[in-house]
C-alpha cells in the first residue's frame, strides 16, 4: 500500500493540499474509512415510490435488466460502440458522485475524502472497491490509484452473455471511475483495466493516472469523445426542441419555453393572430409572462419592424394616464411645457401593449374607447385629432367581467378589446415545463452573474414540478437567480438553496447494519403525538391549520394560502367547505 495522502479542507471554495509523511508496505490495502455518512443519505419514499441518495434520484434495479441492455447494445451497434456509450454514461454518474463527496466530507483526509466514490459504487451495488495504492501530489501533478475490484457486474453480465473475452469488459465501472476522479480532483484522469475477470482472471484490477502521466493518452481519451453519428443525431435533436419548445423574441426579452398542452394551446392562438391586425386581449395570473407574450406576438407579425411601446396602466396615476397615452399639447396643464407625444403616437405604424389594463380609470377608457372605434387621438389641451395606426394588445390579470359588474370597467370597452382574448395560463398548469424553463433560466443567470453551475439536483428538478408556484414564471425567475447567486462555482443547485423555508420530506432510510428504518422527523413526530394526545382527527387538524393560517395573515388569503403551500383557489375551497361544516351561524 502506497498513501500520500494530506489533509482535506476547503477554504474560499477552493480545496487545499498539505502534504504528510507516506506511509508505505508493499502489499496490504488501504482500509477505507467508515460508511455510516454515506448510508444516511440514502433515503426511500415509501408513499411515493422513489429513492434518493442526498439530492440524486436513484433506481434499485434487477442487474438483468441492465445486462440485457448491454447486450442489446452491443449487438446493435458494435463492442466498439458499445464500449464507449457505457464509458461515457459511466463518467457522467462518477462526476455526480464526485460534487456530493466534496459535501459529504469537506475536512476530511484527502483519501479519506476521496473514499466517497468507491464506497458509493459499493453502496450501489455495482462492485466492491480493495484500494491498493492512492498517490497524490498537487503540486507535482501526480496521482496514481490501484484498486482491486471484486463482484463486478459488468464482469459477470459479459461472462453470461458472450462468454470469455480476450479484452477487458468493465466498461461503466471505468468510466465511473474516471469520471469521479476527474470531478474530484478537477484535472482530467484516465483509468485502464489491467485484469479482467472475464478475461479468465481471478479479479478485475483498474489503475488510474492523471491524462498526462499516460503515454497513450489520446488513445484513451478517444473513449470518451461523442461518436460522430451519435453527436449527429443530438445535434438534430436539439435544433427540433429549439424549433419547438422556443420562439424567440428578436429585441432580447427571451424566448417562450414550453411544451406542455396549455402552453400549447396559448400558443398556437397567438400564431394565429399574429398576420392580422386584430386586438389581442391577454389575460392571466400576475407573472405569468403575459408581457413576453405581446412582444413575440409584435415580432410574429407584419409589424416587426416597427415600434413596440408598452405602458403599465396600474403604475401611472390617473391624472397622467391620459397625457401618457395620448399626449399634451404646451400648456395644456401646468409643467407642460413643450408639445408631448403620447403613446400612441409613439406606437404609429407598430404595437402598443396595455398592461394591467383592468386598472385603468373610467374617464381614460371613454377616450380609449374613441381611439379604438375610429383609429384617432386627440392631444391633451389639443383641438386636431391625429391619425393612428396601430395594433392594440391589452393584457390583465383582473377579472373585466366581474369589474364590469362592479361598475370599474365600461361593458363597451371590454367589447372592443376582447375580439381575440388569450388566456396565458399559470405556471402550476405547466407541469412539463418546468424543467425547459428552469434551465433556460439557468443559463441565462449563469451568464449574467459569470458562474459556472453544473444543473439542479433531481430532487430540485422534482420540486420545482410539483410546487404550486403562486408567482408564477417571475417567482421561477428570482428562485432560479438566488440559487445562482448561492450555489458554488461547479456545483449543482439542490433543494435547499430554493427552497429554504421548505420542509424536508420524511423518507425511511438505510441504518448502519443496513437494515430500513423510518426517517420521520421528530417534528412530525411530535405533532402526530399531540394530535393523539388531543383527540383530534385529521380533518379537525386541517380546518385548525387553515383558521390559524387565515387569523395570523388577518384576512389575507392570498398570504394565508402560501403559508400552507396552497393555491388561493384551492385555499378557498377548503373554507367553503369548513364554513358548510359549521353550519349557517358559523
Amino acid at each position: 500500500m502506497v498513501m500520500r495522502g494530506s489533509l482535506f479542507r476547503q477554504e474560499t471554495n477552493t480545496f487545499f493540499i498539505d502534504n504528510i509523511s507516506p506511509m508505505a508496505t508493499s502489499t496490504s490495502s488501504i482500509p477505507l474509512p467508515s460508511d455510516a455518512d454515506l448510508r444516511r443519505l440514502i433515503h426511500f419514499s415509501m408513499e411515493d415510490g422513489r429513492i434518493w441518495l442526498a439530492e440524486q434520484r436513484m433506481l434499485l434495479m434487477h442487474t438483468a435488466t441492465l445486462t440485457n441492455l448491454r447486450t442489446e447494445l452491443v449487438r446493435s451497434v458494435g463492442i466498439t460502440h458499445a464500449r464507449r456509450v457505457l464509458m461515457r454514461a459511466g463518467f457522467a454518474s462518477g462526476e455526480r458522485d464526485a460534487a456530493l463527496a466534496r459535501k459529504v466530507r469537506p475536512h476530511a483526509t484527502a483519501f479519506d475524502a476521496f473514499a466517497v466514490g468507491p464506497q458509493l459504487h459499493m453502496l450501489e451495488g455495482a462492485v466492491k472497491v480493495t484500494p491498493l495504492s492512492f498517490e497524490f501530489d498537487e503540486e507535482g501533478g501526480h496521482y496514481l490509484g490501484v484498486y482491486h475490484l471484486d463482484q463486478s457486474w459488468e464482469a459477470d453480465a459479459h461472462l453470461h452473455d458472450f462468454g470469455p473475452s480476450s479484452e477487458s469488459v468493465c466498461w461503466m465501472l471505468l468510466g465511473y471511475a474516471s469520471g469521479y476522479t476527474s470531478a474530484f480532483f478537477g484535472r482530467r484522469t484516465y483509468y485502464k483495466e489491467v485484469s479482467c475477470r472475464a478475461c479468465g482472471e481471478g479479479h478485475c484490477l483498474i489503475e488510474g493516472r492523471f491524462d498526462h502521466e499516460w503515454p497513450d493518452c489520446e488513445a484513451l481519451a478517444e473513449d470518451f469523445v461523442v461518436d460522430s453519428m451519435l453527436q449527429h443525431l443530438d445535434d438534430l435533436r436539439s435544433q427540433i426542441d429549439v424549433l419547438h419548445n422556443e420562439i424567440k423574441a428578436e429585441d432580447g426579452s427571451g424566448p417562450l419555453v414550453g411544451s406542455s398542452a396549455a402552453f400549447r394551446g396559448a400558443l398556437e392562438l397567438l400564431e394565429k393572430a399574429a398576420p392580422t391586425h386584430v386586438t389581442v386581449l391577454l389575460t392571466g395570473e400576475t407573472g405569468v409572462g403575459k408581457e413576453r407574450f405581446a412582444r413575440t406576438l409584435h415580432h410574429m407579425s407584419p409589424r416587426a419592424d416597427k415600434p413596440f411601446i408598452a405602458v403599465n396602466c396600474a403604475a401611472l396615476p390617473g391624472e397622467l394616464i391620459e397625457s401618457e397615452l395620448f399626449g399634451a399639447e404646451k400648456g395644456a396643464y401646468t409643467g407642460a411645457t413643450a408639445t408631448r407625444l403620447g403613446r400612441f403616437e409613439r406606437a404609429n405604424g407598430g404595437t402598443l401593449l396595455l398592461d394591467e389594463m383592468g386598472e385603468l380609470a373610467l374617464a381614460a377608457q371613454a377616450k380609449l374607447l374613441r381611439v379604438l372605434q375610429t383609429g384617432e387621438v386627440e392631444r391633451l389641451g389639443g383641438t386636431q385629432t391625429i391619425k393612428v395606426d396601430v395594433r392594440v394588445i391589452a393584457a390583465t390579470h383582473v377579472d373585466l367581467a366581474a369589474a364590469i359588474e362592479a361598475g370599474r370597467f365600461r361593458r363597451d370597452l371590454f367589447y372592443r378589446l376582447s375580439v381575440f382574448p388569450i388566456r396565458v395560463p399559470p405556471l402550476r398548469e405547466r407541469q412539463d415545463d418546468i424543467k425547459a424553463l428552469a434551465t433556460y433560466l439557468l443559463q441565462y443567470f449563469s451568464a449574467m452573474h459569470d458562474k459556472r453551475i453544473a444543473g439542479f439536483t433531481d430532487h430540485a428538478l422534482d420540486t420545482m414540478r410539483h410546487y404550486s408556484w403562486p408567482g408564477n414564471v417571475r417567482e421561477l425567475e428570482n428562485l432560479i437567480e438566488r440559487g445562482v447567486i448561492l450555489a458554488r462555482s461547479g456545483q449543482s443547485i439542490d433543494t435547499p438553496l430554493l427552497f429554504p423555508t421548505r420542509p424536508n420530506y420524511a423518507y425511511d432510510m438505510v441504518n448502519p447494519n443496513g437494515n430500513l428504518e423510518y426517517g420521520g422527523s421528530d417534528f412530525l413526530k411530535s405533532i402526530f403525538d399531540l394530535t393523539i394526545q388531543n383527540g383530534l382527527g385529521l380533518p379537525a387538524l386541517e380546518d385548525g391549520l387553515i383558521q390559524e393560517s387565515v387569523r395570523r395573515s388577518e384576512g389575507n388569503l392570498t398570504a394565508a394560502a402560501r403559508g400552507l403551500g396552497l393555491t388561493r383557489p384551492q385555499l378557498a375551497y377548503r373554507l367553503q367547505r369548513l364554513q358548510s361544516s359549521c353550519g349557517p351561524e358559523a
